[in-house]
Order: C-alpha cells, then structure tokens, then sequence
C-alpha cells in the first residue's frame, strides 16, 4: 500500500487549463505581443510561470518577462474570482482517500499564493497534509518538490505516487524514482505520458483506486 499520493493541481485536479491559456494569450496581446495558441499555452502548464514564459517567449529580455509575468497573474487573479471546478469525481475521490488513510500532498507549478487562493475558494485550506509550490521549490521537470515531501513524511520512493497530467509531472517523478500515474485528459495526453514507464494513465480520476 501506497503511504503518500502526490498530486498536480492544474490539468489533474482542476480543471483549469484553458483559463491558463486564455490568460497567457491575454498578456501577451496587452504587451503587444503575438498571443500562443491554446494549445502551446496548454502545453507549458506545469511549469513555474518565468520558466513557462520563456519558453513561450525566448525572445524576451528579464525585464521584458518580468512585465509579462505581473500581466499574465493580473489577468488570471480577475478570471480566478471564480474557481476553475475540478474534474468530475475529484472531491469524492480525494475524500475517499483520505479516509482510507492515505497521505495526501500537492506539487504545483502554481505559487503559494495561487495555491493557497484556490484551496480556499474550494473550501479544501487545512485538507492537504502539505503541499510544494513553484516559487519555493525547483520548477518541474526537477524533482526537488518530490524529494522534499518524501523527506518531510520520512516515506520512500516507493511508498508514493505522483499523479500528473504533464510530461513535467512525469519526468519530475522519473528522477525522484517515484512510481507514477498520467491522467490523460489534461495537458499532454496518453500518447506524450506513457513514455515515462507509467504505473497506469487514467481517462476518468476514479480509475485510481485500481492502481494504488
């Protein structure tokens, strides 16, 4: 039996993928640039927002993304008054979980601040039993977050799971050697996840309870 299940947030959880990328393409148009597509901005969810915007911008100077970055977390906190929901089944699930006895955690390309939002408009503050954001931590792909909360519950590799809708989230739990499951309706789909030696890739989230 699993000791720790680990979990993203964005894409995983919730479902809000597309409000990420809405607001991605909405800073870049207020800094006159060439918005991404949905599906590039889709694509970099899961890591930090500065290493996300490189990534979608390589052209941009530091100050340049700085600007980006306060654009880009002005548009999402006006947009966020309205939780993003979470996929079908995800609450009752969790709760299920955690009433077998599972540690339960999250590892986020979110900051503390966002995360620390959306667990309240959700009701969720004190449900987690601990939680790793992008700007305290390594962004994903590194396994520093990983690493962290096995030190932090005294739990092995192999007494855990990560589950993730991103290559991000798979090849951060590849390097911690932690076992693995995709969920393949969010960011990268069944295809992209499966090249990490998956434990198993879900298309509905209630599908864990026969993988852990």
């Amino acid at each position: 039996m699993k000791k720790l299940i680990i979990f993203d947030w964005d894409g995983t959880l919730c479902d809000s993928l597309g409000r990420i990328a809405e607001c991605l393409a909405a800073a870049a148009r207020e800094r006159g640039l060439a918005p991404p597509s949905l599906e590039a901005g889709r694509n970099v969810v899961g890591l930090s927002l500065p290493r996300a915007l490189a990534e979608l911008f390589p052209g941009l100077d530091e100050p340049e993304l700085e600007q980006l970055d306060t654009c880009y977390r002005r548009h999402f906190v006006e947009r966020d008054a309205e939780p993003s929901a979470f996929f079908p089944s995800v609450l009752e699930v969790l709760e299920k979980l955690k009433a077998r006895g599972y540690r339960l955690a999250v590892a986020t390309g979110k900051s503390r601040k966002g995360l620390t939002r959306a667990l309240a408009a959700h009701g969720l503050t004190n449900f987690f039993d601990s939680s790793r954001c992008a700007d305290e931590s390594l962004s994903k792909p590194h396994p520093a977050m990983l690493r962290e909360l096995l030190l932090e519950f005294q739990v092995e590799p192999g007494e855990s799971m990560m589950v993730g809708d991103s290559e991000y989230d798979m090849e951060m739990a590849r390097r911690a050697e932690v076992p693995r499951i995709g969920v393949s309706y969010g960011a990268h789909g069944a295809d992209r996840l499966k090249r990490f030696e998956l434990v198993a890739c879900l298309n509905t989230f209630p599908e864990i309870f026969n993988h852990i």
